[in-house]
């Protein structure tokens, strides 16, 4: 900080970032990255149960991993709205909801796709019972993790951009 005298009025101000130094988004950003990762295991944890369960009882793997998918994006959307973004109050649907969808949905056509892929594959192995469930588990979960860090850029940077605002505070602007 550096202060600054003016007609006998003594004025702080931040002094200028020095080189080396991380800036105050930078931890601010981590913070995110974090609680968006906290919020994705949760997320991933309700889907994998989801996903196990109807595979267990016989399901195919793209009706599975698509209702297991969603399964899981329905709490996430408010975890991370909430916790990881700050959002407070009802969701613009423009600005909001429907990038966020966007964002999702390709996300959980990756997960879809992939997870539909490993089945095709399985069947003519004749790969039946607990070892196709996890080789399915494993292709839902290894898209999740591709696909995590482009989601949390673009849910970032275009669906919750500006950080901690709620929509009265930018409403007001």
């Amino acid at each position: 900080m550096a202060e600054c005298t003016i007609a006998g009025v003594s004025t702080a101000t931040a002094a200028a970032p020095q080189p080396g130094q991380p800036s105050a988004s930078r931890p601010r950003l981590l913070v995110r990255l974090f609680r968006a990762a906290t919020s994705s295991i949760v997320a991933t944890s309700i889907s994998q149960v989801t996903l196990i369960g109807l595979l267990w009882w016989g399901a195919s793997p793209a009706l599975a991993s698509a209702v297991a998918f969603v399964a899981g994006a329905i709490p996430n959307y408010f975890l991370a709205r909430s916790w990881a973004w700050g959002r407070k109050g009802k969701p613009q649907v423009t600005r909001e909801l429907m990038p966020y969808f966007a964002v999702i949905g390709a996300a959980g056509l990756a997960s879809v796709g992939l997870t539909t892929v490993a089945g095709w594959i399985t069947e003519p192995l004749q790969i039946s019972g607990f070892v196709r469930i996890i080789v399915l588990d494993v292709a839902f979960l290894t898209s999740y993790a591709l696909v995590f860090i482009l989601k949390f850029a673009l849910l970032d940077r275009l669906v919750f951009a500006g950080g901690t605002r709620t929509r009265a505070a930018t409403s007001r602007s």
